[in-house]
């Protein structure tokens, strides 16, 4: 059997193939051909595994593709158990070197988007991080069932592809559906999850539907409910007239109103738009009155219907004398009483009497409990006018809206409308108009439970970062409601609550008002018979058991995920070992919805905070700011991203959802703007890293695909750069494993190389400092400019002259130092890209002392390598060659040509500098024959150009510049630039400029005036110059 220790086939070469192999194996990936013979394998001491593997074979000359290289790492990572804690380890690790997380588990819903791989890359990028350390490291994995979003999707595609609804299959066989759907996803879930580089434990991934999170879930219901924390009353909640059930607060999403505004409802005439936005005036005529009424307003008509009461403020002078009256409803001649409310009345505000309609508002709702009001509710569960609405009974509640209010109209009850501003509560499933209603449910009393969860913020034993957030926790938290837990779904963790009868008894209707005696928790049917048998004082045999039909709220069962992954409420091996966690790591939008609930859990069932530490990552929008969405086509798969997508099968994914056909079409305009040819393929490598990048915009990140293509671009460079620095690696160089610690000891060192080690030491504390900090945008640019500017711009090009020079003591130091610097550099960049990483440092020579990069030693800084004056002194050499390279620019020179430079310094101790690195300057600078000094002058011919205050530069054009013929060119640029000035200059000088010319087009032509002044400018200090020269 294969070795899963060993490297995969990609990296089993040497780093040099001959010739012969090389054409060999190009023709062999060409044509499909036999693959080349395999070198020895240079890792083949590595320890050993039984573990089977399959990797592709990857060309060292090729370009590089991103999917060639992902291909197999993380199958051979797996079978080889990198990502696996063993209980020793963690049972002897201090308590800062232990790091156990639990992912946030993604709803089986569908596929993961940019969001969730956002979520990826900062875990894992840490995980790994800690597992190079040495840490005792477990990352766990998970999926969640999501029951209202999932129900919401299965029923959605059952509807558009066999036209049933779920009551048309019943209950157990739509279960089945949905079952078939989770295991689809999950499946599609932990793919994208490989794809992207999770380094998670898979042998300990759950599901919050599995045996041992139902089993915490109904220990963890039952637990609460004995200590009266649990209980189920009729109170006001948000309802989805399209789901029929009871809602979350993160289920609803708001969308704020300014005026007058017309949408489509669901459940309603899918071509007309109803109106919002608007305060609708009408009038209740006053008892015993003449042609008396107290007009009202709102903004929902159709809820006049269940009016019980109107409010006027005590101290309002135009009610006094109505004080203990009542009003008469004009459609069923209900009596309504007039009642006194400074809570509820403002009176400043329109008429200064408010309607009550206690059971279709909160406020209202409130008010009706202070005055003992009657609570109707006039709407059935799918929203249409119930039989508490008279003549309107069976109307949809919008278009009763428009009945109630031509009804009104006839009676000479209607006062108009005017438009109001209002914020307007969607399902986030349906997007159906969210109705408040009164209902019994299942409620957690969450006061005792919030005041700790502050508690524990308040004296840092829970840190939560950015330190931003905290403001919203205690906000939230100070302003705690209990908690609805009561879904009517079907697809979810059914409450294990049973209402008890008697033999032989009348029949008791489950929601009479001292119900509550009779409803009893139990972990199972037969603990519940036990516990309504005593507490009813009848033998078990007597009692009939109904279980509640209603399923727990999605963030019941994952407020309990970092304990139950570990087996609570069993006291096992793994809740002692790895409870609590250490990190919770996920988007700020759900700190309260799902992190405050886990803190409320751990603490009132473990008796034990969760986790340590909170960090709160960015959202995720488009390039415009939007939020990612179906409709407008803008969502984007992970994988479309790695592997790339045409526009074509961007528009197959679509017509094969669940969107309507005109959100279809809308969709794919959306995306026939933004990928015009497709999304690219940029690999898991780019993807992790330009996310990671992205987190330094702060709360939001407006995402590029266009950037994300940039780091793909960085990958190449990463690549071609490796395949260079392997060239001057080859000829019997073989690193030894304390070459770290000795190559500043060798006796030939230059400052070039004393430089990059500095560098690297930079870097290493800087990714150290980052990790550290979860200030992962900092990470990359330590990472991107170490790789980019420091090693490739610099050190490569220094070392050019020395590899193929003849001072062999300098070229042994070069070697050693490159390989440094490849090798711990590509330790620091593992973290956030791993595949490329663990692709390159298996090809690079020499023995090492794990078999995998995910595996060694993360960098840490090198005692003697930084030097503070070394890299002073080449600051200063590159700010010269900078210098020199915009000389030869401005003149044209082709890199060809060597023109002498004359380096004047202002002391003799920069003289020294430079003069130390001249060489440097002319491999860089491409310059010839140059020279320091510090009082002479530079010959005739020479242009001059100040670096700074200490070095000005001169170089010697004599010879190849033909200056007669340059200052032709500059003065016919002139001749376009000067009469565009004077246009302008004409235009702006208008006396009517600044008042309609819009403010836009003036910021524009000063913009461009200020370019071409200095253009010119720049143009005729050059003929100057070229003057001077002749």
């Amino acid at each position: 059997m294969a070795d899963s220790t060993q490297p995969p086939e990609s990296c089993q070469t040497s780093p040099k193939l001959s010739k012969n192999a090389m054409k060999k194996a190009l023709r062999a990936e060409k044509t499909g051909g036999i693959k080349p013979k395999k070198e020895k394998d240079p890792n083949r001491w590595a320890p050993k595994s039984d573990s089977k593997k399959k990797i592709k074979k990857q060309q060292e000359n090729e370009r590089q593709s991103p999917v060639a290289v992902e291909a197999s790492w993380q199958d051979w990572w797996e079978a080889s158990g990198f990502f696996s804690c063993s209980d020793e380890k963690i049972q002897t690790a201090k308590p800062t070197e232990r790091f156990v997380m639990v992912i946030p588990p993604p709803n089986v819903t569908g596929s993961l988007h940019l969001g969730h791989a956002l979520t990826v890359a900062i875990q894992d990028a840490l995980t790994r991080w800690h597992r190079m350390l040495g840490h005792a490291t477990l990352w766990v994995p998970g999926t969640d069932h999501a029951g209202i979003a999932t129900q919401s999707v299965v029923e959605k595609r059952l509807l558009k592809e066999e036209g049933k609804s779920r009551h048309d299959l019943g209950r157990d066989q739509f279960l089945e559906r949905v079952w078939e759907w989770k295991n689809q996803y999950e499946s599609r879930i932990h793919h994208q999850f490989r794809s992207v580089g999770c380094s998670v434990d898979w042998d300990r991934k759950y599901f919050s539907m599995d045996e041992n999170c139902t089993r915490a879930v109904r220990h963890a219901f039952c637990q609460l409910w004995e200590e009266g924390l649990v209980y189920r009353a009729t109170r006001m909640i948000n309802w989805s007239c399209k789901l029929k059930t009871a809602l979350s607060e993160i289920e609803v999403d708001y969308i704020d109103i300014d005026k007058r505004t017309k949408l489509t409802v669901p459940g309603h005439n899918p071509d007309y738009k109803y109106e919002f936005g608007v305060l609708t005036s009408f009038g209740y005529p006053v008892e015993g009155a003449v042609d008396e009424q107290i007009i009202v307003a709102t903004t929902r008509l159709e809820t006049m219907l269940g009016d019980s009461g109107v409010a006027v403020h005590p101290d309002d002078p135009r009610y006094k004398h109505l004080h203990g009256k009542y009003v008469i409803h004009p459609f069923n001649g209900r009596r309504i009483p007039i009642v006194l409310d400074p809570i509820l009345v403002d009176m400043a505000f329109g008429t200064g009497a408010v309607k009550i309609t206690p059971a279709h508002d909160p406020n209202d709702y409130e008010c009706g409990k202070r005055h003992n009001l009657e609570f109707i509710n006039v709407l059935t569960d799918d929203g249409a006018i119930n039989e508490h609405g008279g003549d309107f009974t069976g109307i949809m509640r919008y278009d009763a809206r428009i009945a109630v209010e031509k009804a009104l109209e006839a009676k000479g009850l209607y006062h108009g409308k005017v438009d109001n501003k209002m914020r307007l509560g969607i399902c986030s499933r349906s997007g159906d108009v969210i109705e408040p209603l009164v209902k019994p449910q299942w409620f957690i009393n969450c006061n005792q439970m919030a005041k700790d969860a502050m508690a524990v913020v308040t004296n840092k034993e829970l840190t939560i970062l950015p330190e931003t957030h905290k403001k919203t926790w205690f906000r939230w938290l100070e302003n705690i409601r209990d908690w609805c837990i009561s879904r009517q779904l079907w697809w979810g963790h059914r409450i294990p609550a049973y209402f008890a009868r008697i033999k032989g008894e009348s029949f008791v209707d489950k929601n009479f008002d001292d119900a509550n005696k009779r409803w009893f928790a139990g972990i199972s049917e037969e603990d519940a018979r036990k516990k309504a048998a005593a507490k009813l004082g009848v033998a078990e045999d007597e009692i009939e058991l109904e279980q509640d039909e209603d399923v727990l709220d999605t963030w019941v069962s994952a407020g309990l995920f970092p304990f139950a992954v570990f087996g609570w409420p069993n006291n096992t091996d793994d809740f002692d070992n790895f409870y609590p966690t250490d990190l919770l790591e996920t988007g700020y939008d759900i700190l309260f919805f799902w992190v405050a609930r886990m803190v409320f859990m751990g603490q009132k069932l473990t008796g034990k905070l969760p986790f340590k530490t909170i960090y709160l990552h960015s959202m995720v929008r488009d390039k415009y700011g939007r939020k990612m969405s179906k409709s407008l086509g803008n969502v984007v798969d992970p994988l479309e991203i790695i592997a790339g997508c045409t526009l074509d099968d961007l528009f197959k994914k679509l017509e094969n959802g669940n969107l309507p056909a005109k959100e279809v079409e809308k969709a794919k305009k959306g995306q026939k703007l933004d990928f015009p040819q497709g999304i690219p393929e940029c690999g898991a490598d780019a993807l992790r890293f330009g996310l990671l990048a992205y987190t330094q915009q702060g709360r939001d990140i407006n995402l590029d695909i266009g950037r994300l293509v940039g780091y793909r671009n960085f990958c190449n460079k990463l690549w071609n750069a490796v395949r260079f620095a392997m060239s001057n690696l080859e000829g019997g160089f073989s690193a030894e494993e304390n070459v770290a610690d000795t190559v500043l000891s060798n006796a030939v060192v230059g400052s070039r190389d004393r430089y990059i080690l500095s560098r690297l030491n930079h870097a290493i504390k800087l990714c150290n400092d980052s990790f550290a900090a979860y200030e992962f945008g900092e990470l990359t640019n330590a990472l991107y400019n170490f790789w980019l500017y420091d090693l490739c711009d610099v050190y490569l090009e220094l070392t050019k002259p020395v590899f193929v020079g003849d001072n062999a003591e300098a070229k042994l130091t070069a070697q050693q130092t490159l390989y440094v610097c490849l090798e711990f550099g590509l330790r620091l960049l593992h973290p956030s890209m791993p595949f490329v990483t663990e692709e390159l440092w298996q090809r690079l020579p020499g023995k090492r002392l794990t078999a995998s990069i995910t595996i060694a030693p993360y960098p840490l800084p090198m005692e003697g390598w930084t030097d503070q004056k070394v890299e002073a002194n080449m600051e200063l050499v590159k700010e010269v060659i900078h210098a020199a390279r915009s000389v030869r620019a401005e003149y044209d020179l082709a890199t060809s040509v060597r023109p002498q430079f004359f380096i004047k310094c202002i002391n003799n101790d920069v003289k020294a500098v430079m003069e130390a690195q001249l060489d440097d300057f002319a491999t860089l600078a491409k310059a010839g024959d140059s020279k320091c000094n510090v009082d002479e002058e530079a010959p005739e011919g020479c242009a001059m150009h100040s670096v700074n205050a200490k070095v000005q530069i001169f170089v010697l054009l004599t010879g190849l510049v033909n200056f007669a013929n340059e200052i032709s060119k500059l003065e016919k640029k002139l001749t376009k630039i000067v009469p565009s000035l004077a246009g302008l200059a004409k235009k702006m000088s208008r006396e009517d400029y600044e008042t309609k010319v819009p403010e836009s087009v003036r910021e524009a032509d000063a913009a461009k005036k200020v370019a071409l002044e200095t253009e010119e400018a720049g143009i005729h200090r050059a003929i100057a110059e070229f003057k001077r020269l002749l």
